[in-house]
């Protein structure tokens, strides 16, 4: 939440409206004292700051400078107003020099060091933002600031005691943000004496000890952020008298017990976090019956007991996460009568049973997670679902086991943008109604029974950015057209929004634990495909895909040579390519890809010599691993693989001289004229050509007896 921010701008401008008027004065240069600070000031800067003008003792026209109206020779600054302005170096003494300085703000620059103990003993200051830079070592304890109002050391390295002895003499402060630092130890007494604060954040430090009973004589006090820290213990009753309270989170520390049956005196309260504790026991009554509350974050807890939300007292909730709980006990429909909840998270819990029929009343719901609660039935509860029609987050996980994937109905989310129904061991294929859901961003279906080809119309979603369909037994060849998805080409598309109100779990392994990302942005760009029965190649058209982060193709059949045009995909960090039927030498052009983190070739038919340079250096031996002829040096020594190519083929003059067949050669002639010769004699010797001796005779009684006979 940003609710508190957005009261500290209130807070800042209101300050600024009202105050003495500041003007610009084109006449009369700033006084001496403060032009000799200011100067002082830029030149310890590392970088100059655009808009200051040293030829002019006129430093009011200076970028971020305000000066007061004076009928003197010269003006007084009052406000230096640098935020944002990329300044980069530390801060000299100098600067306390402004003793007219009423708002001093250098927030989100790149300022180091310490910040000199004059800065803080300004006596008019008011606003002093030095929020979001580099600042290191402990916040003096000679603070003397009686005019503050607006004090801010947020995001930086302050650390020691958070002890705010400057309580007691400045009395009139109204927004104290230490958050972000790294400030120790329990919670001073001394936040009891800032009897004037309005807004106190202390969330994302290293503090420890109980619940502070300081903070609960802060009567005035409207928003406490204690999350992100050390603290532990029950909760006591003290928090029941801030009753002015608007935002109180206590998110993500180590309280534990109940929590206080407190919440009717807190009138004004309308956020509530208590996430990731170790709280236990059932809901307060007054808790689930409070008429103000718009935000409720219990989850990643261990409470239990049925839920009990009485939507007819909590007319405002709009946001109620009670997940990774041990709530028992089906979906109880009452939940249904809260219209104004947009987000929704009962996930992890021990519920079963199907989804209450009267889900579909719920038109405002936007996000929507129902993941390992044992739900059946997973045709109704779609069917119930899309009736939801303002629904973009569907998260699914670990239900319906074992049950057929719905591929004939016509189901219409009309707005969804994330769907994840993975780990369900769901039979069937990837249905074809959902090839009508153009605005999908997230599609994850893994860890599945799912088979056949993965269809084509997968590619035409042009905001898909995020595919996982790991784990499923597809077939096929992978489709061309998951290489020309549009989020993925066009890397102007993948902007940083879809901001998550919830947190979003993925899964990464059978085993492993668990990632949570509270933006969908915040995913890497992925296409999983691994552990399926895909065949064919590697496209080298996935070189267009030049906002990918992850491509994961393990475990599956994959063939031919690895293509250079991978080298394209620019954003790339993890390439798993291991346990293929992938050959040939690793292209060189790969070593380009200097985001590249993760790589994997093991367990394939590469050979050849290992690229080396870029982020190739990096990889460990299982990188490379199964791979019979693959070799490489230097860092690659110790791996067991070959440490010399393999010996090249024979050169041609060593090989064996291979016989060529020469018809008319020498000993084709000898044969020739040998069976020639014993040719000619055989067929003279059997009288086919000259008679035998006796047949001539034979032959010249007959015709002489013949002439004697016609004489």
């Amino acid at each position: 939440m940003k609710m508190g921010f957005v009261y500290i701008f209130f807070f800042t401008m209101c300050m600024i409206s009202f105050k003495v008027p500041i003007s610009r004065c084109q006449d009369i240069a700033c006084h001496s004292n403060d032009l000799r600070a200011l100067k002082s000031f830029s030149n310890r800067l590392k970088s100059g700051i655009n808009g200051w003008n040293f030829s002019t003792s006129n430093c009011c026209n200076w970028t971020g400078v305000s000066c007061n109206h004076s009928t003197t020779s010269s003006n007084r600054v009052t406000g230096l107003e640098l935020g944002k302005k990329r300044i980069l170096g530390v801060l000299c003494e100098t600067l306390g020099g402004l003793d007219q300085l009423r708002i001093l703000n250098l927030s989100q620059n790149f300022l180091h060091g310490i910040v000199p103990t004059k800065l803080f003993q300004l006596q008019n200051l008011e606003v002093l933002d030095l929020s979001d830079n580099d600042f290191v070592g402990s916040v003096p304890g000679g603070i003397h600031l009686p005019s503050i109002r607006y004090f801010d050391i947020s995001k930086n390295s302050f650390n020691g005691s958070s002890d705010p002895t400057f309580c007691k003499t400045s009395l009139h402060l109204q927004v104290l943000n230490l958050a972000s630092n790294d400030f120790s130890g329990e919670v001073s007494t001394s936040f009891g004496s800032c009897s004037s604060l309005q807004q106190l954040f202390l969330n994302g430090n290293k503090l420890s000890g109980s619940f502070p009973y300081s903070l609960s004589q802060l009567q005035h006090l409207h928003i406490l952020h204690l999350q992100n820290n050390q603290f532990s213990g029950a909760l006591n009753d003290g928090i029941g008298n801030l009753s002015n309270l608007v935002e109180l989170d206590i998110s993500n520390n180590i309280f534990s017990g109940n929590l206080p049956d407190v919440f009717q005196r807190l009138r004004q309260l309308e956020l509530f976090a208590s996430s990731s504790n170790r709280l236990n026991g059932h809901l307060p009554y007054s808790l689930v019956n409070s008429p103000t509350l718009r935000i409720l974050k219990l989850g990643n807890n261990t409470m239990d007991g049925p839920i009990n939300i009485n939507c007819s007292a909590m007319i405002h909730l709009a946001y109620l996460d009670i997940g990774s709980n041990n709530f028992h006990g089906p979906i109880p429909e009452s939940i249904c009568s809260c219209q104004n909840l947009s987000v929704l998270n009962l996930g992890r819990n021990k519920l079963g049973g199907e989804v209450p029929y009267k889900f579909k009343n719920l038109q405002a719901l936007t996000y929507l997670s129902l993941s390992n609660t044992s739900l059946t039935n997973i045709s109704a509860a779609l069917g119930i679902l899309q009736q939801c029609t303002n629904l973009t987050t569907l998260v699914l996980t670990r239900n319906f086991r074992d049950e057929q994937m719905p591929s004939d109905a016509n189901f219409q989310f009309k707005n969804l943008r994330v769907f994840i129904i993975a780990n369900c061991q769901l039979r069937g294929s990837i249905p074809l109604w959902l090839e009508g859901h153009k605005m999908l961003q997230l599609l994850d279906l893994s860890w599945n029974h799912l088979g056949g080809n993965i269809p084509l119309w997968i590619g035409n979603f042009s905001s898909l950015f995020y595919l996982d369909l790991s784990d499923n037994s597809f077939i096929g060849e992978i489709p061309t057209s998951l290489t020309g998805l549009q989020t993925l080409t066009d890397t102007n598309i993948l902007t940083d929004g879809n901001a998550l109100s919830i947190p979003l779990y993925k899964k990464t392994e059978a085993s492993s634990r668990t990632f949570q990302y509270n933006k969908i942005r915040s995913l890497q760009p992925t296409l999983d495909l691994s552990s399926n029965k895909l065949t064919g190649p590697i496209w080298p058209s996935f070189g267009n895909l030049k906002g990918l982060h992850v491509l994961n193709l393990k475990n599956n059949d994959l063939s031919g040579p690895i293509s250079d045009g991978l080298s394209r995909m620019s954003s790339l960090e993890i390439l798993d390519l291991s346990h293929n039927k992938l050959f040939g030498e690793i292209p060189t052009s790969l070593v380009k890809l200097s985001f590249l983190s993760k790589f994997s070739v093991a367990d394939n038919q590469i050979y050849g010599e290992i690229p080396t340079g870029g982020q190739f250096l990096t990889f460990p031996c299982s990188s490379f691993e199964g791979n019979s002829d693959l070799y490489g040096g230097g860092a690659f020594s110790s791996c067991q693989l070959a440490q010399h190519p393999p010996p090249p083929p024979p050169p041609l003059a060593t090989q064996p001289p291979i016989e060529k067949m020469n018809i008319m050669g020498l000993q084709f002639g000898l044969g020739a004229t040998t069976g020639f010769v014993l040719t000619v004699t055989f067929v003279f010797m059997s009288g086919w050509v000259i008679p035998k001796p006796k047949a001539r005779i034979r032959e010249t009684m007959a015709m002489r007896t013949t002439i004697r006979h016609r004489m």
